[in-house]
């Protein structure tokens, strides 16, 4: 078979996505196995459109790969790019692509769309009597995939949401007039992120005082009755909510008037928080305001959780291993040990079992009430954001790593 490796981002960036780029290069360059080490830009689009880089001359000290692992978002570019079914050309010309270069070994670091693309592409070059191994390597803010503990790149958006709304509320808190704050926080059909809130309370901190996510039905008018019922004995109410909380009749409370949807066909949506603070305007009265974390939650590497990039490292290296053992069709996964330690294990999962399916939050794990989460879910939170950020600056600025995108020929 060939020995070439070929190496792609998709989907939304986060924090910890370069680590595991680096964590993969790494190992491949460890690899006698391992010829050639590229890099396709913007996923897909680059492979179709021949935009291949050369990874090995750019990573040539322990600097650099430190350098990488602390860059947010990614470094490779990314695309939305939908592989459509089978029988079509585009499979034609990725495979050309892949021979002309030599590729024997892919990996593709994305979310459920992306593990989509590893299913269709490893079915078809099987298909094809090829040998071309294909491996994904989960990240998602969201930490919405399937058989997976949690996925690279959740950690630290938690851990920057966690800390936003602790300032939040200590900003809300100036003043001596009631007030309610909404925080919106990312999050479609999974509310990992948002619940990720709680863990901003401490001693002396109640807040956020209601939590809510897509996996409980929202009813605007139970949701006014408990701010008003909060009201009589808390001054400054928090509210963390996830932009895709649905109405009882499973419609968005927020969508997009304008009904746009992506490559993949996700509707877009647009302001719950803002929905909700004309709400409260309205219908109490009182100060309101909404805050939208926004493309920071997945982008804030000031703020990067120490186990997070850790681990998105450790499961690029591993997702190579699967490779050169053999394996195809598969994704690298955490498996969780224990909490206490915390302690995982690196293993895969046949990438069937991943592509276009939701991990939810456990409806077991939200409170009967359905503005709040239950122990169980914080216990399993709380390792994922410990340890701090190691940026590399110059002059108080971080300096973030970037590759000489100049395509190259194979050679």
């Amino acid at each position: 078979m060939a020995n070439n490796m070929l190496i792609g981002q998709s989907g939304g960036p986060t924090v910890a996505i370069n680590a595991s780029l680096a964590g993969a290069i790494k190992r491949a360059m460890k690899s006698p196995q391992i010829g050639e080490i590229y890099g396709t830009l913007n996923g897909l689009e680059g492979v179709l459109g021949q935009r291949i880089i050369d990874l090995r001359k750019d990573l040539r000290s322990v600097e650099d790969f430190q350098r990488l692992q602390a860059t947010p978002a990614m470094a490779l570019g990314s695309c939305r790019f939908k592989l459509p079914e089978q029988p079509d050309e585009t499979y034609e010309k990725i495979l050309e692509t892949f021979h002309r270069y030599g590729i024997g070994y892919f990996f593709y670091i994305g979310g459920n769309d992306s593990m989509d693309t590893v299913k269709k592409l490893s079915a078809y070059f099987e298909s094809k009597g090829e040998t071309i191994r294909c491996v994904g390597i989960p990240k998602t803010i969201d930490n919405d995939l399937p058989c997976t503990d949690h996925t690279p790149g959740f950690g630290s958006a938690a851990k920057y949401i966690a800390t936003c709304v602790a300032e939040i509320v200590c900003d809300s808190e100036v003043y001596d007039i009631p007030s309610v704050t909404i925080v919106e926080i990312m999050g479609r059909n999974a509310g990992w992120l948002t619940a990720a809130s709680v863990l901003a309370r401490r001693e002396n901190c109640t807040a956020p005082h209601l939590i809510y996510l897509p996996e409980a039905p929202f009813d605007p008018k139970r949701f006014l009755d408990r701010l008003r019922d909060l009201g009589r004995t808390t001054k400054h109410i928090v509210v963390a909510v996830s932009e895709g909380v649905r109405l009882p009749n499973g419609e968005y409370v927020a969508t997009a008037k304008s009904g746009a949807t992506d490559a993949f066909g996700h509707r877009y949506l647009a302001g719950v928080g803002k929905f909700l603070e004309d709400l409260v305007r309205e219908r109490i009265g009182c100060k309101v305001r909404s805050v939208e974390l926004n493309v920071l939650q997945r982008s804030a590497s000031h703020l990067y959780s120490g186990t997070d990039i850790r681990e998105a490292y450790r499961i690029g290296a591993e997702a190579v291993s699967f490779a050169l053992s053999g394996k195809t069709g598969v994704m690298a996964v955490l498996h969780r040990i224990s909490n206490h330690p915390y302690l995982v294990s690196y293993e895969y999962a046949g990438i069937g079992e991943v592509a276009n399916l939701e991990k939810r939050v456990p409806r077991e794990w939200i409170a009967p009430s359905g503005c709040d989460v239950g122990e169980e879910l914080v216990e399993y939170l709380r390792p994922l954001i410990l340890g701090e950020a190691k940026e590399m600056a110059a002059d108080g600025v971080p300096v973030y790593f970037a590759f000489d995108k100049t395509p190259v020929a194979p050679k």
